[in-house]
């Protein structure tokens, strides 16, 4: 747990370890000081991105405690049940039917505990012809129309990353539906369960530009509308170092002031919204752009209002003098990474602590949650749990 209060101290969350929206909705719980109790599984190995598991580069898993309970066993789910009794949530992100088939599901939980706030992220949703299918950020966004908005003009749509799926239309969405079940179960005393897919959530986020496009005021090809690159003074511009700037002053008087603090007085420039000339204009501003360095451009227009800030990369980020000034970065155990966000004037967040290994507070959580010492006991030596950095093996790779 963070070293503060946060605006969520005293709220207990299991969290059933995933990949991707799962933790990082539990991570936003987490700073914001809730207990969050991590349920390792017995065995889990990974490759490429995820061989960070388990280690201090795991930023998703900060602020957390874990234990390490084996499932398949009736006595493991019992253990998970008994926790499930004293919790305020439990976030999931498995296929639609696995925490009925592992005898965890809502309905047995809820039956224990019926102030639960039973939490369930899906790219899909837990219903519906592709319920059960495979698939990851870009499939989901794809379908929701916000992949197929973003790219150049006559170019494939461009990934953003997985921020649309996985963390904004999914770990977001899901940890907002947290926060307002939990506030409608202080006023029923009944708790609920959440389906937050990313689909739905990244079809949320397009809610703009359906009015847009319904509007007539957003056209269907990539590349061509107010902000999706089409308009040249909403984009990105490469600088005789190679570095790149954003602008966007979209209102007519920030626009201007783009103008003047770079001497431009071509007539065509001042129609700002004659479409039909936005990739002539475009041109013009890429020759202007790339006759100075970046570090110029922002001597000249950062901090106005033109609208300007240099595109820094991710070990530039938490250099720059705003960042620095505001602490949006902090380091935890030699990793640089985002602060807790948002902030709060009264209960603030605390300094990030480092991502638990699989297992390293069972004995503290155990205890926490009311487990007698013969309790534990029974459960280390049964191998229903595992302590400290042991790891529990499956039975064939023993």
């Amino acid at each position: 747990m963070s070293e503060g209060n946060g605006p969520l101290a005293g709220l207990k969350v299991i969290e059933m370890v995933g990949l991707g929206a799962g933790p990082f909705a539990a991570m936003m719980l987490a700073d914001m000081g809730a207990d969050v109790i991590r349920v390792d599984q017995p065995a889990r190995s990974g490759a490429g991105a995820y061989s960070a598991l388990n280690t201090r580069f795991d930023v998703l898993a900060r602020n957390r405690r874990s234990i390490v309970i084996d499932l398949k066993k009736t006595a493991g789910l019992e253990t998970l049940l008994r926790l499930v009794d004293r919790s305020d949530v439990l976030i999931e992100g498995f296929r639609p039917g696995v925490m009925e088939r592992l005898g965890a599901g809502p309905q047995v939980c809820l039956a224990r505990n019926p102030r639960l706030v039973f939490g369930r992220i899906t790219g899909w949703g837990q219903e519906g012809p592709l319920a059960r299918a495979a698939g990851h950020d870009i499939d989901y966004i794809a379908l929701s129309g916000a992949l197929g908005a973003m790219g150049p003009s006559g170019q494939p749509p461009v990934p953003p990353l997985n921020l649309v799926g996985d963390f904004g239309g999914g770990g977001m969405l899901l940890a907002f539906g947290v926060a307002c079940a939990l506030i409608e179960a202080r006023r029923s005393g009944s708790g609920q369960v959440i389906d937050a897919a990313m689909l739905d959530g990244s079809s949320l986020m397009m809610a703009m530009f359906h009015g847009l496009r319904a509007a007539g005021l957003w056209s269907g090809r990539r590349g061509a509308n107010l902000l999706d690159g089409g308009a040249h003074f909403y984009g990105t511009y490469l600088c005789a170092d190679g570095g790149y700037i954003a602008i966007g002053p979209l209102e007519p008087q920030f626009y201007e002031r783009l103008l003047d603090a770079c001497g431009l007085t071509d007539p065509e420039l001042k129609q700002q919204m004659n479409a039909q000339n936005w990739p002539a204009l475009r041109a013009r501003l890429e020759q202007v752009f790339a006759t100075r360095s970046r570090g110029h451009w922002c001597s000249l227009l950062e901090g106005t209002d033109a609208c300007f800030a240099p595109v820094l990369d991710l070990d530039e980020a938490p250099a720059h003098p705003h960042n620095v000034a505001r602490n949006a970065f902090v380091e935890v155990a030699g990793v640089v990474q985002p602060a807790p966000a948002p902030r709060f004037s009264r209960t603030p967040a605390g300094h990030p602590t480092a991502p638990p290994a699989s297992g390293e507070h069972t004995d503290e959580i155990l205890r926490d949650w009311n487990f007698s010492a013969a309790d534990i006991d029974r459960l280390v030596h049964g191998g229903i749990v595992a302590t400290g950095l042991e790891r529990l093996r499956p039975k064939e790779d023993q």
